[in-house]
Order: structure tokens, then C-alpha cells, then sequence
């Protein structure tokens, strides 16, 4: 049994990776204020999320709970166990692991659960998944534990990036890494689990095939990435973009929000020097920093690109294979 579950992600190696550097203005107060806002409003704005997807175990349902802290997590459970289990989201579309704060109510979600499930490489801010699996006594798995993180540096310190899913190679060992735990837990369900995740395993090779398709489309001078922070890196090496974000690697303020006169400069002359056609804004951050910099560089905004969690029950992105989908095609149509 325990060879038909122990799928490694080097099964599906795709095609190797395409090889892909930064911006000034003269509005430094408005934007450190700004910033100070979009911190503000963040925080507010995410301590509530009543949403569908953390709704409590069912009554009478006598189903495994998986609890997972990000929307992403949550999807590649449910491809794999089916319903078999009850999975379950902290975290809200649209939220933001960085600047996240967790509620009692998400203590009592814990509480529920057979299996907690976490990012790491510091994507939940203060390890906060991490504790409420500790605070309730259960079982905590890393879903990017084994993969090989980017590492960026800021602040004069190194830091890996949490931003792991963004290539689908990568999303691959985040399904062996859950597979391999469900299974272990539910033995009687593995056949069943193994079987999922190979089809599903196979649909995220036809994912990066397709994304390097549309790609090809898109002339490489203009593959210049500017989002605002660094949720694009493993996507940009992925598909060979260059990547800027203001911010820095992550939107709190507790370990980074990198965001200096000096790096603003930086994006900021990048933007102009190479002919940026479009900035972007992300479904997790605050869109005024962008706007402000999109209106001083005279560079138009592209759209909205899915980054640290999935869209809406109902939308185009509320999946992974969605939300991957989307971003492309938003991606597409500013640059081409």
C-alpha cells in the first residue's frame, strides 16, 4: 500500500525551467503614508471573514476535519480526499496570511480538527496556523516541507519565499506532501487517494504546458512582472519574468513590508527605464500604493491578479487551476 501512495514530484517533471532586473518618483510622503493606511486596513479588514468555506464540522457528520490555513492548501486537499473528509479554510478569499490575526472562532476550528495543514517558510505571519494547531493538540503538516525555496534578500537578512504554489511544479509536492498524510491516517482510503492525486497531478502538468503556451505570446522585453509585494517570484522563475513589488516579500510589517524610498526608486525608475506597459494589483492587497505608482509613472493597471489566496465561491478563480488560469490570461492580455 505504501508504494502506490508514495508519489514523488519528480514523476512529473515538466519541461525545464525558462530563464527570465527594478523603479523613482517624488511622492515618498504620501506613499509611506499610504502604506501606513494600507497596513491599517488590512489588519481591519481581515480580523472579521465570516465565510462559507469556515463553516464548522456538520452535525451528525461523522467525517475526518482537515483544517487548512490557506485557501490554495484547502483546494488541493479537497482534489485529493473527496468526500471523504471535511475541509476546511481559515483563511477567506481574498485574505492575507501575512497580516492575518486569528479569531476565537478560528480557535474553535482547530479545535475540530483530525489534521491541520500549514504553508510555512513564514507565509502565516507569527507561525499563526502553527499555534492554533499546537494551542488544540493536533496533528500540524507542512505542505512545502521537501521543496527547494527562493531565496530572497531584504533588510541585509536572507528569507525564503512562502509563495511556493505559484509553480505548479512546486503545487505538485504540496499534494504528495498532503497525500502522503491522509493516507497515513486513512489507510482504508488511500487506493482512493493515490488514484485522485495521479489525476490530478497530471491536470497541474497540463496546467504549466498550457501557461508556457500563452506565454509565447508575450514578447520576452515586456515578461516584466510589477505587482506589490513579492507573491511572483517562483512564478516569475517559472516562466521566465522579471519580477518588482514595492512592499517586499511580505505585506506585514512584523517581518519585512520592504518598502524604502530607496526600493520605490528602484521599481519606480525600472518601470520607466524599461517600458513597462501595466502594473498589476493583487486580490490580497490594498490596490491604492499601486494606483499612486501606476498614476506617477503614467503606466496603465492591468487588472487584478489572484496572489495569496483563491477568488470567491462562484468565481473564476476559486480554485487553484482557476486562479493560475486567470492570473494567465490577465497577464496576456495587459502585456501582449
Amino acid at each position: 500500500m505504501s508504494r502506490e501512495v508514495r508519489y514523488d514530484s519528480e514523476t512529473i517533471f515538466w519541461m525545464k525551467r525558462t530563464a527570465g532586473n527594478t523603479i523613482s518618483g517624488t511622492f515618498y510622503t504620501t506613499i509611506v503614508t499610504s502604506f501606513l493606511l494600507v497596513c491599517v486596513l488590512m489588519l481591519w479588514g481581515r480580523v472579521s471573514h465570516v465565510h462559507a468555506q469556515q463553516a464548522e464540522k456538520p452535525v451528525g457528520s461523522h467525517k475526518p476535519v482537515i483544517v487548512a490555513s490557506t485557501t490554495q492548501i484547502a483546494d488541493f486537499a479537497r482534489q485529493i480526499v473527496g468526500d471523504r473528509w471535511h475541509v476546511v479554510s481559515i483563511l477567506a478569499p481574498g485574505a492575507d496570511p501575512h497580516t492575518y490575526m486569528p479569531t476565537p472562532k478560528d480557535a474553535q476550528i482547530a479545535a475540530s480538527a483530525d489534521l491541520t495543514i500549514e504553508n510555512g517558510l513564514h507565509l502565516e505571519g507569527k507561525n499563526w496556523m502553527a499555534t492554533l494547531a499546537k494551542d488544540a493538540g493536533k496533528p500540524l503538516i507542512t505542505a512545502t516541507e521537501g521543496l527547494k525555496p527562493i531565496v530572497l534578500e531584504q533588510g541585509g537578512e536572507q528569507i525564503n519565499d512562502p509563495h511556493a504554489w505559484f509553480s505548479p511544479r512546486n503545487a505538485a509536492i504540496y499534494v504528495n506532501n498532503i497525500l502522503r498524510a491522509v493516507s497515513r491516517m486513512d489507510p482504508d482510503g488511500a487506493v482512493e487517494y493515490s488514484a485522485r492525486a495521479k489525476l490530478y497531478l497530471q491536470e497541474l502538468r497540463v496546467l504549466d504546458a498550457w501557461i508556457r503556451e500563452q506565454f509565447n505570446q508575450v514578447h520576452p522585453q515586456q515578461r516584466i512582472l510589477v505587482t506589490s509585494h513579492d507573491a511572483f517570484n517562483y512564478f516569475a522563475k517559472e516562466y521566465g519574468f522579471k519580477n518588482e513589488a514595492p512592499i517586499g516579500w511580505s505585506t506585514g510589517a512584523e517581518l519585512g513590508a520592504g518598502m524604502t524610498p530607496d526600493k520605490l526608486r528602484q521599481v519606480m525608475q525600472s518601470i520607466k527605464s524599461r517600458g513597462v506597459k501595466a502594473l498589476f494589483v493583487e486580490s490580497s492587497v490594498n490596490p491604492k500604493l499601486m494606483r499612486e505608482i501606476a498614476s506617477e509613472t503614467g503606466t496603465k493597471i492591468g487588472g487584478q491578479l489572484y496572489s495569496d489566496s483563491m477568488g470567491e465561491a462562484g468565481t473564476a478563480g476559486e480554485t487553484y487551476i482557476g486562479m493560475m488560469r486567470e492570473n494567465v490570461l490577465t497577464i496576456v492580455t495587459a502585456l501582449h
